[in-house]
Order: C-alpha cells, then sequence, then structure tokens
C-alpha cells in the first residue's frame, strides 16, 4: 500500500491507512480536538490524492480496527458478499467514486456494489467527494422499508413527529403530536424521546400515541427513544410499540459506553420480533451522530466520518425500518460550525444509503454553535435534493426538552413544496381522507390541530 506523495515540492508520508483516512477528511473540529487531522490543506489535498489512487483491497487489508479486536469490525466483515468483492477488489477508491456518479449506473447496480464494501471503502470514496457528489451520488439509490407501512419511495420525503414534552406529560405530548399531524408530518414514525427512562413512563407513552393511531387509523408506526433495555422492560410488560429504538456508535467500546452490545441488540431483536405490536418485517430505529466515540474516548485514533460509516455497517444486522444521523447535535467540538454541519449531513447520508440504510437525518444545531435556522433550511432543501428518506419534525423547530434546534413541521412541508415531493403513499391517502392535503398539496384546513380534538 502505497503512503508516500511528493506534491508541490514537498514529501508526505503517513503512517497508516488509519492517518490518511483522518487526513484526508474535510475540516472537522472533532479530528482536530482527536489530534489527528491534516496539519493544512497541503497535507489534506496529498492524503486524498493518495486515498484515490488506494485499492479497495488495499482497505480491506488494512483494517483501522482489526475484526479479533472489535465486534463492531466484525459485523462489517461478516457481512460482505465474497464473490462480489472480488469483482471490485482491484478498484481503486476512485474508480468506485467514478462508478457511484456515472450516468449509467442507476440503483439496481450500486445495489449489488454495495455488497462487496466495507464501511471504510464507503468512508473513504465520501472522503474525495464534493458536496454535490454526495448529493448525486444518493439521489440514485431508493431505500424502502416497512414497519406497519413503508417509506422510503422516489418522490416522497417522510417526517418524524417528535413531539418531545419537559416533563414527559401525556397531554402536552398529545398536543404536539396533534399540531405535527396537521402539517402532514408523522409518517416516518412517532417518535418521542423521554425524560423519564423508567419502563413504566415508557408505557404509559406507548399506550397514548397507540390510542391516538388507532382512533384515527393513522397509516404510522410509534416508538419511544429511551435506552432499549428500558424498552425492552415496557414491551414486556405489555407496552404496544412498533419500533425498538437505539442510537449507536462505530466501535465496540463507543457501544459499551452507550450500554449496548451486539449480543444485546441481538436478544432485543429477538424481542421486538416475537412481543412487538407493527406487522414488519423492519422494526429497529438507530440514531448515529459524528462524534460520539471521541466523546468516550473510544475512537481508537479513527477519524469520526469512518467511524460514522462503521455505525452504518452495524445498522444494516438488524435491518432497520430507520436511521438518522443526529447530524449537530453533540456541539461545536465534532462540527464547529454550518459549513461542517452540512458537510456531515450529506456526508452521513450518502453512507447511509451507499450501505443500503433507509436514511434521514435531523438536521440539526446546539446554540453555541456557529450555526443558524436559515443554514439548517439550506441542509434541508440540500438533504431533500439528495432523496432523504425522512427529516425531523419539532415545533418551531425548537425542542423543549432536548434544548437544541432542528427543523419544524412546516419545515418538512415547505420542503415538499419546493422540492415536489410527497408523504408516504399511505400517509397522504390518510391526510386526503381528513381533508389536511389535496393533489400532494397542504389545504387551508393544514396547520389547525383542532382538526384532531
Amino acid at each position: 500500500m502505497k503512503t508516500k506523495i511528493t506534491l508541490l515540492n514537498k514529501t508526505y508520508e503517513f503512517n497508516s491507512l488509519k492517518e490518511i483516512l483522518a487526513k484526508a477528511n474535510e475540516e472537522k473540529s472533532g479530528d482536530q480536538l482527536a489530534g489527528i487531522a491534516a496539519n493544512d490543506a497541503q497535507e489534506r489535498l496529498a492524503a486524498r490524492h493518495l486515498l484515490a489512487d488506494l485499492t479497495l483491497s488495499d482497505i480491506r487489508n488494512n483494517p483501522v480496527l482489526p475484526p479479533e479486536e472489535d465486534e463492531v469490525s466484525r459485523v462489517i466483515e461478516e457481512s460482505i458478499n465474497e464473490k462480489i468483492y472480488q469483482s471490485i477488489a482491484n478498484w481503486t477508491v476512485s474508480d468506485l467514486r467514478e462508478n457511484l456518479l456515472a450516468e449509467s449506473t442507476a440503483n439496481q447496480e450500486i445495489s449489488r456494489i454495495r455488497r462487496g464494501l466495507t464501511s471504510e471503502m464507503v468512508a473513504a470514496a465520501a472522503k474525495i467527494m464534493s458536496n454535490l457528489d454526495l448529493i448525486q451520488a444518493a439521489s440514485k439509490i431508493e431505500v424502502v422499508t416497512q414497519c406497519n407501512y413503508p417509506v422510503g419511495h422516489k418522490g416522497t420525503l417522510a417526517g418524524r413527529a417528535q413531539p418531545n414534552h419537559p416533563t414527559d406529560s401525556i397531554q402536552g405530548i398529545r398536543a404536539s403530536l396533534y399540531e405535527a399531524l396537521s402539517y402532514g408530518i408523522g409518517d416516518a414514525v412517532i417518535g418521542i424521546n423521554p425524560v423519564i427512562d423508567s419502563a413504566e413512563s415508557v408505557k404509559q407513552i406507548l399506550q397514548m400515541t397507540k390510542e391516538e393511531i388507532d382512533r384515527f387509523q393513522i397509516p404510522t408506526q410509534n416508538c419511544v427513544l429511551a435506552h432499549v433495555t428500558t424498552q425492552m422492560r415496557a414491551i414486556k410488560n405489555g407496552a404496544p410499540s412498533d419500533l425498538l429504538f437505539q442510537s449507536l456508535a462505530g466501535t465496540e467500546a463507543g457501544n459499551t459506553a452507550f450500554g449496548i452490545s451486539v449480543g444485546l441488540l441481538d436478544e432485543a431483536n429477538d424481542l421486538i420480533q416475537k412481543e412487538g405490536t407493527a406487522t414488519g418485517p423492519n422494526l429497529w430505529y438507530f440514531e448515529t451522530g459524528q462524534g460520539s466515540e471521541l466523546s468516550s474516548d473510544a475512537h481508537h485514533g479513527i477519524d469520526q466520518v469512518t467511524l460514522e460509516a462503521r455505525c452504518y455497517g452495524l445498522a444494516k444486522k438488524y435491518k432497520p425500518f430507520i436511521v438518522n444521523t443526529v447530524v449537530g447535535f453533540i456541539g461545536p467540538e465534532y462540527l464547529y460550525n454550518s459549513k461542517q454541519v452540512i458537510r456531515a449531513g450529506l456526508e452521513d447520508h450518502f453512507m447511509g444509503k451507499l450501505q443500503g440504510i433507509p436514511m434521514g437525518v435531523d438536521v440539526c444545531y446546539t446554540n453555541h454553535m456557529k450555526a443558524d435556522q436559515n443554514d439548517m433550511e439550506n441542509l434541508a432543501v440540500l438533504l431533500g435534493s439528495a432523496g432523504v428518506n425522512f427529516l425531523i419534525g419539532v415545533p418551531m423547530a425548537d425542542d423543549c426538552m432536548l434544548n437544541y434546534q432542528s427543523t419544524s413541521f412546516h419545515d418538512i412541508a415547505s420542503v415538499r413544496r419546493v422540492l415536489g415531493l410527497r408523504p408516504a403513499p399511505f400517509f397522504e391517502k390518510w391526510l386526503e381522507k381528513m381533508g389536511i392535503m389535496e393533489n400532494g398539496i397542504l389545504t387551508k384546513r393544514a396547520g389547525d390541530p383542532t382538526l384532531f380534538i
């Protein structure tokens, strides 16, 4: 594997693939915090030149975290289709990029190629792509999944209704949910982040959302985003849960910090398959986000984009219904400003889709980050153009429980309108029945939550 290059009369030598991947990355404050970022733009360019010329076999034969040391690496390695891998092993990373962007390469061919790729190969391709490259390649990929109802069809944009409440008030959550539904949001999932991580509280929220789904015959699914072990206890106590949720990291140590392991996820998967209330077959909801591994000193010197790609390599083992990166949630330690957030959102969406993940994005930022709502609206439109499966909707784009800024219910409706996108098919028919939408356009009744009172 070539690790040395001369560029503009200066020779650069890197110690490993791990270092090349890190220094080829777009500027990220998290990589700088970890001490693994390129020193300047010229070193970044040198690393990219090297990376572009590496073969896919170079990447597989030089693992950033060996499978014998990490269970996430083992999951990724075990998922590879050897026949397909052998057919592309001699491609360079540049060849992979060119194939993905070629006009003749459609969704079916990308679906075949992905079965021979490791997550590190996917991350490598992202690092030598421009923002427009990431949009163009991802826009070709369709990943349709089904919990109770399907989402992910081309030409659609679903929304997760996130009616959080600072005290888990059932009435408060219900009121916020009505507003979401009135704007046509909730086809991806009705998903609540609880304040109280107890099985009883989770059960109460699940029961309420299931009652509302049944009452209004809403074609969607419910989920409460507590720790997976809390959800498991709630389900065993009779809670009506369509989906199981869990945050993922890209290393075994990172997942240990989250209180999970592959063994635990396997156990939870068996439970939701047997006792969940959805028809399936896709019964998982995962969240990720660049930088989480560094927070728990579980990054092993690997850059945050590569680690994020590995999250999706783990997620696909469980055939999830939806996955989203919470792109700017952690803060400026990992993504300093709007430029870094926008880049990360496009990277994450592309890397998830290329690995067959039904990818959404929480287009968000924290208040101590150099970003504002205009930046989030820009990213939402870019992701809509890229074919993102779903976005997150919170009242007025301001989550009163998690204390961060996201996209509002009406923001998602606006992105649909501007880009000519529709809700998920069954959900659109329901919106028409309720008088909220007609021919893909919101009616005068939209935005009025009293429709449900």
